[in-house]
């Protein structure tokens, strides 16, 4: 049975879920956008500790850390591709992304998980593509886990991953 799907417009950081997704970079270092925010409210030191302890992840894969100061108890961290015009595999890794994340929420027990929209910052992935690829990816991935909400950071991304869902 395929998780039931939401959108809202909101910040990843609040959500009551079991586990957020952190839109990371291989270094799992912390940065811009989601990934500053995530370490932000999380406590960036001892967060930033627990992705030392783990040492990085390639892209299309998924790390787990503990959530920290988050409403969620666990972050998911996964590295989207750079964005190079779409013929350098960016859809296979993206896909992978979700397939990842939600692997590893079934591995730590986690039901509920929220997603950021996944490499569409300063890697530059078109958003309606990536949307797309992102409700198909967890519409076809195995998994135990029974919600999954899309938390789009603004109204022009909530309204593409509402006209998917529709």
């Amino acid at each position: 049975m395929s998780p039931r799907l939401e959108a809202v417009r909101g910040d990843i950081t609040r959500e009551l879920v079991d586990a957020v997704v952190n839109a990371a970079n291989s270094g799992l270092r912390g940065g811009g956008g989601v990934d500053g925010a995530i370490h932000r409210e999380a406590g960036a030191d001892r967060l930033r500790a627990a992705c030392q302890a783990i040492g990085g992840c390639p892209p299309g894969r998924a790390v787990v850390t503990e959530g920290f100061d988050l409403p969620a108890r666990f972050i998911i961290h996964t590295v989207g591709p750079v964005w190079r015009g779409g013929a350098a595999g960016e859809p296979e890794v993206l896909a992978s992304c979700y397939h990842s994340a939600l692997a590893a929420a079934d591995e730590v027990g986690a039901r509920s998980v929220a997603f950021p929209a996944i490499a569409t910052g300063v890697y530059g992935y078109p958003p309606s593509e990536a949307a797309r690829i992102a409700v198909s990816s967890v519409r076809t991935a195995p998994t135990g886990v029974t919600l999954v909400r899309f938390v789009a950071f603004d109204e022009p991304t909530l309204a593409l991953y509402l006209a998917l869902l529709d």
